[in-house]
């Protein structure tokens, strides 16, 4: 680009009377020399040039013709010395001394880089300056007034703050009253319970009718009667299935429990979560107010000649972007609020604040509660309670080949002639009978290998849970360690710092010792560290609660029963009282 404006220089410095075929680095067509200026007869043709005073990249050339002004002042032009009796002094290019009229060295203008000189210098149109567009603000910098459209932000908040506050208390019990899914394991205990009772009940008796040798015609006779049926379950069969649902409602009464923390635990977590959404909602609104107070400075500091337009083109930027920030944040905390009634049972809750204690979270011995909940946790006892259960299982499918005893008794009328004129028939007599199976081919062998097999499945399971908990616990009490101390470390040390260095940078661009950037850097990152220490705060919060609660979530997880689903056990209508 220099170059270019140099050679122009170089023309219109000419003119018509500096047309040498000689000069050094310059290439020039055959023809005779050209007389000094004050011998030609006629000016050279005049080229076009633009307007005076016009901006050519730095340089006024004023009005020239072909004809050249005894003295021309280039001196002052970058990089160029230009001699009255020559051309020399142009940066990077020996032009040596020249007469108007006397041949110089071996000039080869074609040579140089971006330049044909294959016509006379007095008729070589001349260029104006090589301009490109810049991207065009949308409106002119005007201190008195802002740019863009100014839009306020919307207030999505301003009927939640007219509601009471709400705490961590009133979501928990509301949680007890309303969340499905506590009543939902209440029902599974219920329903082992209802099982237990159903799988203990004696088979019911039955009543029949029974016939034997029965004619008619003029004969008559036969036996005709009535007879009661009842099995007799030996071998305790009957203590041993209910026994089994026993300890499935037991097993129960842990989900209940578990489902319990889940509920609390979840409700805990999202309550926290909102309330982190809420104190960030006031620090977007504290950004704001202190970008649109940046804003209106900056106008007042452009009206007095101390802002320029960068400085109010940047100032509404981050005015700007702090309304985006501001909505988000009101737009997070109402989607954290839903989240939070969800877990609390509440579909139809509106939004309000919360009260709650965000800036301390509690202390807890992280390795001593780790052993604990790989110790006591619900999902440990109920893996434990499940061997009993599958010890039950076990004792039952012994005792099934114990046969049971099936008894009947009844009365019969026989009608056979003993005696004959008079007619006498044998008349009323009793009938009684007794069964029992003998488990010769099927003595359960089957079931009580897979009942030894599901005792040792629950045993290992155990184990399993166990080393699942630690697996999972672990990453939770490192996080919140890190929470606290990175917490910690934002209160006492990061953000004191950055709002002692915000307050000096506003106060040095206030006494014109400061360029305005750095003021909006230092004010970014000292937000920017408040953000960061409520999300330390939450995740500090976040993981305390998770280690408080066993580290069990899924407070909307539908529970799961202790054993089979089914409740067709010991149907009256079987009389075996088996679980069938």
């Amino acid at each position: 680009m220099r170059l270019p404006l140099m050679v122009a220089a170089l023309v219109l410095a000419t003119g018509a009377a500096a047309q040498d075929n000689s000069m050094p680095g310059m290439q020039m067509p055959a023809k005779s020399p050209a007389k000094p200026a004050k011998q030609q007869s006629r000016p050279a043709p005049k080229a076009k040039q633009p307007a005076k005073g016009h901006d050519m990249s730095g340089m006024d050339m004023g009005q020239h013709t072909g004809h050249t002004t005894p003295q021309h002042d280039m001196d002052n032009m970058p990089g160029m010395r230009m001699d009255h009796t020559g051309h020399d002094g142009m940066q990077g290019t020996d032009m040596g001394q020249h007469d108007a009229g006397k041949p110089s060295k071996g000039t080869d203008m074609q040579n140089m880089q971006g330049m044909h000189m294959d016509m006379p210098m007095a008729e070589a149109p001349q260029q104006g300056s090589v301009t490109h567009d810049t991207l065009s603000l949308q409106e002119p910098e005007n201190p008195s007034r802002k740019t863009g459209k100014n839009d306020p932000v919307p207030e999505l908040l301003k009927d939640v703050v007219t509601r009471p506050r709400q705490s961590l208390a009133d979501f928990l019990a509301m949680s007890d009253r309303s969340n499905p899914t506590v009543s939902q394991a209440n029902a599974l205990a219920q329903r082992s319970a209802a099982q237990a009772k159903q799988a203990g009940l004696y088979p019911n008796p039955s009543i029949g009718y029974q016939g034997d040798q029965i004619r008619g015609g003029s004969y008559g006779g036969g036996e005709h009667g009535a007879y009661v049926q009842q099995t007799i379950v030996l071998g305790g069969k009957l203590g041993a299935r209910r026994d089994i649902y026993r300890q499935q409602q037991r097993s129960d009464e842990i989900g209940v429990e578990a489902q319990t923390f889940r509920v609390h635990g979840d409700v805990s977590r999202a309550f926290y979560a909102a309330l982190t959404a809420q104190a960030l909602v006031d620090v977007r609104r504290r950004l704001l107010g202190v970008a649109l107070d940046a804003v209106e400075t900056v106008h007042q500091l452009a009206n007095v000649g101390q802002a320029d337009a960068p400085d109010i083109l940047q100032t509404e930027v981050e005015a700007e972007q702090a309304k985006v920030d501001f909505l988000s944040a009101q737009q997070e905390f109402l989607q954290r609020f839903r989240t939070l009634a969800a877990y609390a049972g509440q579909r139809s809750l509106a939004p309000s604040l919360l009260a709650g204690d965000l800036e301390h979270p509690p202390e807890i011995d992280t390795e001593q509660q780790v052993a604990n909940i790989i110790a006591n946790s619900p999902e440990v006892r109920r893996a434990q309670q499940e061997i009993a259960v599958a010890e039950a299982r076990l004792k039952d499918a012994r005792r099934e080949p114990i046969p049971d005893l099936t008894l009947r008794a009844g009365e019969q009328y026989n009608g056979e002639l003993v005696r004959e004129n008079p007619n006498v028939h044998a008349g009323p007599q009793s009938i009684a009978s007794a069964n029992l199976a003998i488990p010769l081919w099927n003595r359960n062998q089957g079931n009580k290998d897979a009942a030894r097999v599901e005792l040792e499945r629950a045993r290992q399971s155990v184990a399993r849970t166990q080393l699942f908990l630690q697996q999972q616990t672990a990453p939770v009490a490192q996080s919140y360690q890190t929470a606290r101390f990175t917490a910690n470390r934002y209160r006492e040390e990061l953000i004191p710092r950055a709002q002692r260095a915000y307050q000096l940078y506003l106060q040095k661009y206030q006494a014109m010792a400061q360029a305005y950037p750095q003021v909006l850097v230092s004010q970014r990152t000292l937000f920017q560290l408040q953000v960061g220490y409520l999300n330390a705060l939450h995740e500090a919060w976040d993981s305390a609660v998770m280690l408080q609660n066993f580290n069990l979530s899924g407070g909307l997880t539908e529970p799961e029963p202790s054993g089979s689903g089914t409740t067709t056990i010991n149907l009256p209508a079987t009389g075996s009282g088996s679980n069938e």
